[in-house]
This record gives C-alpha cells, structure tokens and sequence, in this order.
C-alpha cells in the first residue's frame, strides 16, 4: 500500500480510536494469500477488551466505506498489537523504559543492524539501549523497526 494511503488511513482512523479514548498504535496493509487484510492495531491501559475491537471495527468501516480510500476489496481487522507491541512514536520509548525491546536500523551502527537490550529511555533523539553489559544511543533517525520482546 503506498505511503499515502497508509496516511489517509491514520487520518481517519486515529481521531475516532482517540475519541473512543484508546491509543491508536498502527495500521498495516498486506496480501496474504489471494486476500489484502487492512489491519488497525488499537491500545488503552489495561489492555484492550473485544469489545474496543468491535466498536472501532464498526466506525472505522462506516468512514472507510464513505471515504474510500483503499482501491480494492480487503478485510478489516482490529486488534491489540500483542504482546510484542511495535515502537512507533516516540512517547512509546518513554512508556516502555525499563522493558526488553529489539531494535532493526536502517543501516549498520556500531558493527551491528540488530540490537536486544533493555529500553533505557529516549534523550535528544536516541533511544538509549543497554545492550550486551553497555549503554548506546540509537538515533531516532536510524530506527526502522522497534518492538517490545518477551522472554520465555
């Protein structure tokens, strides 16, 4: 899905999931099989019940289906992102200090594209990791997916 579709769709999902008073955590677009599925990954403190799913399934499909901005046929499904919670703003490296999270960079930093440490906390646009017994500063910038891991 191009970038501005995803963005259309933010703009209208993401002010009627804050209404509902949850987060809205992301939107994905993908083909599996012969079916696209558009996907809206919603939060709130607590965890998200069912029903948050089903009320925002049902007004987001109502605005979707007067703006129509995906060109072909798809499924909606809404969700809590799971327990391993994509990254995404960056008051979410705030909220999430002291957790395990994994980090892929646009390119190589320090010998490595790949990093599992201990969310430390954001400053001046880096996310500051401690990673194998040390502490480093990812630049925002170089982030190209970040999520919460959980250990077994």
């Amino acid at each position: 899905m191009s970038n501005s579709i995803l963005n259309k769709v933010r703009s209208l999902a993401e002010p009627l999931v804050m209404e509902l008073g949850l987060e809205f955590v992301d939107v994905e677009y993908v083909k599996e099989g012969a079916y696209w599925y558009l996907r809206l990954y919603i939060d709130k403190e607590g965890g998200v019940e069912i029903d948050d799913c089903a009320e925002v399934s049902h007004r987001i499909n109502e605005v979707l289906d007067k703006e129509n901005p995906i060109p072909q046929a798809y499924m909606l499904e809404v969700s809590s992102p799971g327990i391993e919670r994509p990254l995404k703003k960056r008051e979410d490296y705030i909220k999430y200090t002291g957790k395990l999270v994994s980090i892929n960079t646009t390119e190589v930093f320090e010998g490595y594209n790949r990093f599992t440490g201990n969310l430390k906390g954001l400053a001046d646009d880096q996310v500051i990791l401690e990673y194998e017994g040390r502490e480093i500063a990812i630049p925002l910038s170089l982030i190209e997916k970040a999520h919460l891991t959980f250990e077994f």
